[in-house]
């Protein structure tokens, strides 16, 4: 747990940092002010917000706070129900109200579009006997669609990746484990590479009363409701160009060819449930696979502030890895989200969250993650993240012991406006490893860092 404590020591300075640079904390993202406070009273209701080209009209009156939070991203409601868009993560997952919504955003008669993309050029050194080093690009390029549709609204999101690029044996990244490279052997200390076709969904959400709604969403392939954002969503994450080694306990099936979300929403609660295939992406990464629909996932959000995201889910998972066809998981997940931002142009972002993953057969294996960033501006991005897990993969597969492992990085990230929209950051960070045991010996004295080049449009 230690390397949890330091996350989460180094979580509360980031915090300490950004309330002593301003305790009234706004934030001016691209020169659009966006009020901010604990809670949805805590801002000015009449201020006005611009973005991607639209205003929100400054209030004359008073506004209740679903009008406020429409204020807060430029009037544009989400796809998925009555709440602005800022809160729409990966998938249907939340993420806090005060999030800043990133993408170029344009209308197209009854169509109202977005399109963003971050690419990555990392080397990746990761030390001692087991590790290797690497170039590679890494990132996604997304796009979104929306439009007014009978009583509803037609949601529509497609997300492609370079990864396969990289090749599939993916990148270097000590103590990562999960999936195959060549369907028999499987990818330990290496990240491995996700598909072409991150997302390709449609979505249809119906109003129920003033603030309520019900939402149907489909991917082929797509994100079932479990776990928090995706970390290439998260704003606590984001920043970061690896891949947490915890992946395979949170978020790893924000890739699922074939999911069936139907879920209610009611103000800053909401409830769904999934259907979806269980089984991973092979490593036919440029492919679109199908199978049946043969597990099931369920999660509750609670979004108590505009800085606060909650989430907790449980997901019955058939046959996810294709090496092990004869077990099954059930996972259970829990997650704090906090974003805040800042008057000087920037936000600080934290997520602390824990997953039980339950083999059947098998053992219980826990994962833990902390991790923050912290802008202090446009310009710079300090970012840090903190993980255990209990893995029984990095001695010989399945069905070996489990050993408790831990990871500390620390990065940072020094970006660019080259034109409007447009940013090329340059970056680097260091990791260290709590590795006990005889699995210690294998991996000697291990260190790692990677640098990079990225690119962020929208």
């Amino acid at each position: 747990m230690k390397t949890i404590l330091l996350a989460a020591t180094a979580t509360l300075a980031l915090a300490s940092a950004a309330q002593a640079q301003d305790p009234h904390a706004g934030h001016a993202m691209g020169g659009q002010h966006t009020p901010t406070g604990d809670g949805p009273g805590a801002a000015d209701p009449h201020a006005g917000h611009d973005m991607g080209g639209m205003t929100a009209p400054a209030a004359a009156a008073p506004v209740d706070i679903h009008e406020h939070e429409m204020l807060a991203t430029g009037g544009m409601t989400s796809a998925l129900g009555p709440f602005p868009m800022s809160r729409d993560g990966s998938g249907t997952a939340w993420q806090p109200d005060a999030s800043p919504h990133m993408g170029g955003m344009a209308h197209h008669g009854e169509w109202m579009t977005m399109s963003h993309a971050l690419l990555n050029v990392v080397y990746s050194d990761q030390g001692g006997p087991r590790g290797d080093d690497k170039a590679f690009l890494a990132g996604m390029v997304m796009g979104m669609a929306q439009r007014p549709l009978g009583a509803g609204t037609l949601g529509l999101r497609a997300m492609l990746s370079p990864d396969p690029f990289m090749g599939a044996k993916g990148y270097p990244l000590l103590l990562a484990a999960g999936e195959s490279a060549d369907g028999k052997t499987p990818l330990i200390d290496r990240q491995h590479p996700h598909d072409l076709f991150m997302e390709l969904s449609a979505s249809y959400s119906l109003p129920v009363g003033e603030r309520g709604s019900l939402l149907l969403y489909g991917g082929l392939p797509g994100e079932p409701a479990y776990g928090p954002a995706s970390f290439m969503h998260r704003l606590s994450a984001l920043d970061s160009p690896e891949a947490p080694i915890t992946h395979h306990w949170l978020d790893s099936t924000h890739i699922t060819f074939g999911v069936l979300t139907a879920g209610y929403v009611q103000g800053d609660w909401k409830i769904e449930a999934s259907r979806f295939r269980g089984r991973e992406p092979d490593e036919k990464r440029y492919d679109i696979e199908t199978g049946a629909l043969d597990s099931t996932a369920a999660r509750v959000s609670w979004n108590p502030t505009r800085n606060w995201s909650l989430q907790a889910s449980w997901a019955d998972i058939k046959s996810p890895e294709a090496l092990e066809p004869h077990h099954d998981e059930i996972r259970f997940s829990a997650s704090g989200a906090y974003v805040r931002r800042l008057d000087s142009g920037g936000l600080i972002a934290a997520t602390l969250a824990v997953s039980q993953k339950n083999r059947q057969p098998g053992p219980i294996l826990w994962g833990y993650l902390a991790e923050a960033a912290w802008a202090p501006n446009d310009a710079w991005t300090l970012f840090t993240r903190a993980e255990q897990i209990d893995a029984d993969e990095l001695a010989g597969g399945h069905g070996s012991p489990p050993v408790t492992v831990g990871k500390l990085s620390v990065g940072v990230v020094r970006d660019w406006q080259v034109r409007p929209g447009v940013k090329l950051g340059l970056g680097g960070l260091v990791s260290a490893f709590d590795i006990p045991g005889a699995l210690g010996t294998s991996y000697g004295e291990p260190s790692a860092g990677m640098v990079f080049v990225r690119l962020k449009v929208g």
